[in-house]
């Protein structure tokens, strides 16, 4: 049985102080950018004296999270975008919960799936996140239009994709992903951390955080590399993050003879020590909507070089609090790469500047309050 505390029942007002019970579809397995958002939220809105229940697969990173900071959450099994047989028990979770509001919050069978079964269930409001600035595919007029009453965008390059593709201007709010900074500005064993990588002391440290997957560009970074070793051969890159393009790319760091200065870590849970301890942070995306890893950075204080892609210029301003660069222009890469490297009073100038921004513009707080309006907003017209 499902936990059923509030007696906010299915009514609502837009009255700022009374609680709102809703449910969230988060389907994402591990615990990275996107599934952090939701847990800030969750956590955010319990803080507020709202009631959420978050719906997720069993054994994925953001169930075991959530119940570790004792927020709600109902387990089951979720196969992907073609598990049919999630519609019929998110319906039964939704019928039994009776949320106000049903918020899905990811693609692999949240967004479709998830809001037939809102649908089916009689969920009084269906809010939608989109994190990517994917076209529209053929699902896009279903899951955009009348299975949702509100799209939240995470940037607002995300926003324009949504209207360029057809969807209704009037049902899109841009809140934007935000981190909590106080995470990423702690100080780690770096001595130790060096060692177990095989990072020597004094060597600086290029780092990239992502998936390896094609639209992350990775590869260039890598092309890159060359000039930037070239220019200052005390250097390595630490790449974070598991994928699909593993072999491929290590493969590619040993054809272009950067294999011994290319380090592979994986999925790590330490990425505030590890930015402690980064020289700067290269995020080439080809696409991307608003990256929680640039902001990570940022909080950290280290210095970015940014592909110009999607709602990164919304938090990178070139020369100001970081470096922007063209889309799958490795030769722009090694330039801002290798100024920054060069540049220590450069790095803290922009470090600091970041800092400030991902402050006082990514705050937690803002990006749950913004939320909340959107939830009382829809719940106010359905009365």
């Amino acid at each position: 049985m499902i936990a059923n505390e509030s007696s906010g029942g299915t009514s609502a007002s837009n009255t700022p102080n009374r609680p709102i019970r809703s449910l969230h579809v988060e389907t994402g397995m591990h615990l990275v950018g996107g599934p952090m958002q939701v847990v800030y939220l969750l956590k955010g809105l319990h803080e507020r004296g709202h009631d959420a229940l978050l719906v997720c697969p069993k054994g994925s990173g953001i169930g075991n999270h959530a119940e570790s900071l004792g927020l709600k959450v109902c387990a089951v099994p979720v196969r992907g975008d073609l598990d049919l047989a999630f519609i019929p028990k998110l319906t039964g979770i939704i019928r039994e919960y009776k949320p106000q509001v049903v918020h899905l919050h990811s693609r692999r069978g949240a967004d479709t799936l998830g809001g037939i079964a809102a649908r089916m269930a009689g969920a009084p409001v269906v809010v939608l996140s989109r994190r990517v600035t994917d076209p529209i595919g053929h699902l896009g007029k279903l899951k955009f239009g009348p299975l949702c009453d509100r799209i939240i965008a995470v940037s607002n390059a995300i926003a324009r994709t949504l209207v360029e593709g057809g969807v209704d201007p009037g049902k899109i709010v841009t809140v934007h992903s935000v981190i909590d900074p106080k995470l990423y500005q702690v100080k780690g064993d770096s001595d130790r951390l060096r060692d177990e990588l095989g990072i020597k002391p004094g060597e600086k440290v290029i780092s990239v955080i992502a998936q390896l997957i094609k639209i992350k560009g990775h590869r260039y970074l890598f092309e890159a590399a060359p000039a930037i070793l070239e220019a200052a051969p005390n250097t390595v890159l630490l790449i974070l993050g598991e994928g699909d393009l593993k072999d491929e790319l290590s493969a590619l760091a040993e054809k272009i003879g950067i294999a011994d200065r290319a380090i592979f870590a994986g999925f790590r849970r330490d990425v505030s020590e590890l930015l402690a301890m980064t020289t700067t942070l290269v995020h080439p995306s080809t696409m991307e909507g608003l990256a929680n890893a640039v902001l990570q950075a940022m909080a950290a204080e280290v210095p970015v070089v940014v592909a110009a892609v999607g709602g990164m210029p919304e938090a990178v301003r070139d020369g100001f609090n970081g470096l922007l660069v063209p889309p799958a222009d490795s030769t722009a890469i090694a330039k801002a790469a290798i100024r920054l490297l060069s540049d220590p009073q450069l790095c803290a100038k922009l470090g600091s500047a970041a800092r400030n921004t991902v402050e006082q513009e990514f705050s937690v707080d803002g990006m749950v309050e913004g939320v909340l309006k959107v939830y009382r907003e829809a719940l106010g017209e359905k009365e």
